[in-house]
């Protein structure tokens, strides 16, 4: 609190307030809210309507425009759930959030850590992801759990967000400090386990690598499989369902006991063939209003010098 300004503390003073007051209000009357917030963004605001009818039609192009309308509408539904669950995260009880939030397959971890080898668990934006930070409430006590994440640039908000995340025990770092903060557990020899949201647009000079991915020919991150290979982390798939309003579960899938025995670029291959399986399954628990195929590869071949790989960030038009 004290690096920020005197606004920013005051503004942090307030968001806290309102989110904890309105977290305390139960589900059922919440769930009323997102009903309503629901009609507003979906029919009223439109909220980034084109960006989703976008990414929906592009992605399943077997579908008929009425089942897409259909998947929209269910799209709108599902995120506006969304928002009023983060909210309730602020006050949550750990009981009542290991009965709404699910994890299968811990004792695998548990197992992995108790010999002292760290763990990683491959995330999309995909269902209740926020809610992933209740993880260490299912692992041995003496656990260690770390999520990264991306400073926001309001700082009241930034610091009220982290404090939502951290409530259940997870360490949160920033993702430019990922690989120093990971090497040093390692070189402490205090096994973690580590959640990558990793379905994340790259940056033009970040783009390694191209997957087909719903339709889509999409550059994807590639630094969580350096990370978990350099320090031999043990890779995890945390497939989440939806098994009813308020209520999800996370089936921690083993990857590969060896990460550094496969070939580079697998682990990133299998994390985004196991996503798409998991999105085909429930679609519309998907973040499609994020703008995820904006950079295309004939805009990254145009920018890019073919002999120094150099990007040119100019404006498009003026390549």
């Amino acid at each position: 609190m004290s690096k920020l300004s005197l606004g920013s503390r005051l503004g942090y003073a307030l968001g806290f307030g309102l989110w904890y007051l309105a977290s305390l209000l139960p589900f059922w009357l919440l769930y009323r809210f997102s009903d309503l917030l629901y009609l507003l963004m979906c029919y009223v605001v439109k909220y980034r309507h084109k960006v989703i009818w976008k990414n929906l039609s592009e992605s399943f192009p077997e579908r008929s425009e009425a089942e897409l309308r259909r998947l929209q509408r269910d799209f709108y539904r599902w995120f506006c759930d969304y928002i009023i669950e983060t909210v309730k995260l602020m006050s949550l009880s750990p009981k009542e959030l290991r009965r709404r939030m699910e994890f299968v397959g811990t004792e695998q971890i548990d197992h992995y850590t108790a010999q002292g080898r760290s763990c990683a668990v491959y995330l999309g934006h995909f269902g209740q992801w926020e809610w992933i930070s209740t993880l260490p409430n299912w692992l041995r006590p003496d656990s260690t759990c770390v999520q990264i994440y991306h400073a926001l640039e309001n700082p009241a908000f930034d610091k009220l967000l982290l404090h939502v995340r951290g409530r259940n025990g997870a360490i949160s770092v920033q993702m430019e400090d990922t690989l120093r903060r990971v090497l040093r557990y390692q070189r402490a020899q205090q096994p973690i386990v580590i959640g990558y949201i990793a379905d994340q647009v790259p940056m033009w000079d970040s783009i390694h690598l191209w997957l087909p991915f719903l339709h889509h020919e999409t550059p994807v991150l590639t630094g969580a499989e350096r990370i978990i290979r350099r320090a031999d982390q043990v890779p995890f798939y945390g497939a989440i369902s939806r098994v009813r309003r308020g209520h999800y579960c996370c089936e921690l899938q083993l990857m590969t006991g060896q990460p550094q025995a496969l070939q580079e670029h697998e682990l990133t291959k299998q994390y985004f063939r196991l996503l798409e399986a998991n999105i085909q399954a429930s679609p519309e628990l998907y973040l499609w209003s994020h703008n995820r195929w904006k950079r295309t590869r004939w805009e990254y071949n145009l920018r890019r010098n073919p002999k120094t790989g150099a990007i040119d960030h100019s404006p498009i038009e003026q390549i």
